[in-house]
């Protein structure tokens, strides 16, 4: 079988033989299970009248091993608490919203009075129930305990009473686990909410405007309103997640941004719901992030059939309270909604990521963008580069100009002892930097040594040395004025072999001459 939920043990003073069942019990018998044996229940330790309720702590119930590992993603949280206060043309009455939608994991029901009945019922078909009047009633206790453990299914205990619906929200259900979500970040301001469609991306980016259009007149068509979209994402199941705000501009000029909650609220009348409906909209939330208070009152307050000794340990297991919030996951429907949300973020960030498994429609963002931050880079360091050059450029003409400005202010005076000690002192250091055995033969000697030891052994060839720009100029003027000197001699040297070649050419032609006048 694919759930192993062991074998029933026998009640004090009757030997009751029990028959596997061959058809199905309620609406139990209707689900196909595929899955394999990753779920075994054991039976609980007490299985009499009061099994489950005992004095001790029933080790049958709670979370499976799963608990905690399931990895926290972003799937569009948003609240919301909207107000109703009216905009525009608007029009809307004023209304207290207290549904708090939590990425669609958190619904917290109402509290009624017949809750206190509906536990007391719970109780009697899980340890008591009197509908048979014989040892068949502690079978279908555990029958009533199995459909509690699947949360499916219906629970009968008594003939004058209804029997009791089991949900996946009771608390005996054991497919549950707690993860984590992002909370948003976003104002009321902002004026952010999230539309739902069931459309794929594809469609609603060529239809944006056509899009755009309609939800304008959705509100009313007023001409003082404007729709714009944020962003636009994919959702798993061939769903699309639109977010948008609506601008608001005053007869005086000014604009501003309608509030998330005005706008939810106004969405979430019934016309206007079935006008979003008709669109292809599936569901509308508000992308605003929680107050101190209600992240408070999430916190402090357990989901409905999530344990509270547990709900406490996955707060403290939060690995981020600032960005995350814990949110229960309450059977295989969500717990396949938040893979598949999780699957499709991971495709997402490798379409950003990975430019050779996916088309350059697709790919290629990041990688764009890393490219062009290269390119720039290599412009901007050799622009430095150049800006260095004209820099110092300007800085050797400036002091150019002030030399011969000086000079012309100086003109017609004679030298001053303070500029003939200053030449003298200049004149000594040059000397000193040009003798052989001073720092101009101590320097070539350190080079010589440097350079052997890049040839024999410890430093590499990659190191570069740095002459100093003084001699670095002397050299080039050096070599310049070889330059030029080559260039001159290879001047006269053509000049001469065109002397030649006249030389050679009139010696031909008379030769040419004296021989037809001898023949």
């Amino acid at each position: 079988m694919a759930f192993n939920f062991g074998a029933p043990s026998a009640t004090s003073g009757t030997a009751a033989a029990t028959a596997a069942p061959t058809g199905g019990f309620g609406g139990f018998g209707t689900t196909s299970t595929t899955a394999g044996s990753a779920f075994s229940f054991s039976t609980p330790a007490n299985t009499g009248a009061t099994g489950l309720f005992g004095g001790t702590q029933n080790k049958g119930f709670g979370f499976g091993t799963g608990f905690g590992t399931t990895a926290g993603t972003s799937t569009g949280l948003g609240t919301g608490l909207g107000t109703g206060l009216g905009f525009g043309g608007f029009n809307t009455q004023q209304q207290q919203q207290q549904q708090t939608t939590l990425g669609g994991l958190f619904s917290q029901p109402t509290q009624a009075p017949a809750q206190s009945n509906q536990l007391i019922n719970t109780a009697s078909a899980l340890s008591a129930p009197t509908l048979l009047g014989d040892e068949r009633d502690a079978i279908l206790a555990k029958w009533n305990q199995l459909q509690a453990f699947w949360g499916t299914g219906k629970g009968y205990f008594n003939n004058n009473i209804p029997p009791v619906e089991f949900t996946q929200e009771n608390p005996f259900c054991r497919f549950k686990a707690v993860g984590y979500s992002c909370m948003p970040n976003n104002k009321d301001e902002d004026g952010l909410v999230v539309l739902v469609f069931n459309k794929k991306e594809t469609d609603i980016r060529s239809q944006q405007q056509q899009l755009v259009e309609s939800l304008h007149k959705v509100l009313g068509g007023n001409q003082t309103l404007t729709v714009n979209v944020e962003g636009i994402k994919t959702l798993p199941d061939d769903q699309t997640e639109v977010v948008i705000y609506v601008v608001e501009r005053s007869p005086n000029g000014t604009s501003r941004r309608v509030p998330a909650t005005t706008l939810y609220a106004y969405f979430e009348q019934t016309n206007i719901k079935t006008q979003l409906q008709q669109l292809g909209v599936t569901l509308s939330m508000t992308r605003t992030e929680l107050s101190p208070a209600q992240i408070k009152q999430l916190l402090q307050n357990p989901p409905a059939g999530v344990d509270p000794i547990i709900w406490e340990q996955a707060k403290v297991d939060n690995p981020d309270s600032e960005k995350l919030i814990p949110v229960p996951m309450v059977g295989f429907k969500e717990l396949l909604r938040r893979l598949k949300v999780q699957d499709q973020m991971t495709k997402q960030h490798q379409t950003r990521l990975d430019v050779r498994t996916h088309p350059p429609a697709l790919g290629m963002i990041i990688s764009e963008d890393i490219s062009e931050l290269q390119k720039n880079q290599t412009t901007t360091m050799a622009k430095i580069a150049q800006y260095k050059r004209k820099l110092m450029d300007l800085s050797h003409r400036t002091l150019q100009v002030l030399i011969k400005q000086e000079i012309q202010r100086k003109s017609g005076y004679a030298i001053q002892a303070d500029e003939e000690q200053l030449r003298v002192q200049l004149d000594t250091i040059q000397c000193e930097l040009n003798a052989p055995t001073q720092f101009k033969g101590r320097l070539n000697e350190l080079m010589s040594q440097i350079r052997m030891q890049n040839h024999f052994g410890a430093v590499k060839s990659e190191e570069r040395y740095y002459i100093d720009a003084d001699l670095l100029r002397e050299i080039k003027q050096h070599l310049k004025q070889q330059q030029e000197g080559l260039s001159h001699l290879i001047s006269i040297i053509k000049d001469d072999l065109e002397d030649i070649k006249l030389v050679e050419h009139g010696l031909n032609e008379t030769i040419h001459i004296r021989g037809g006048v001898f023949s």
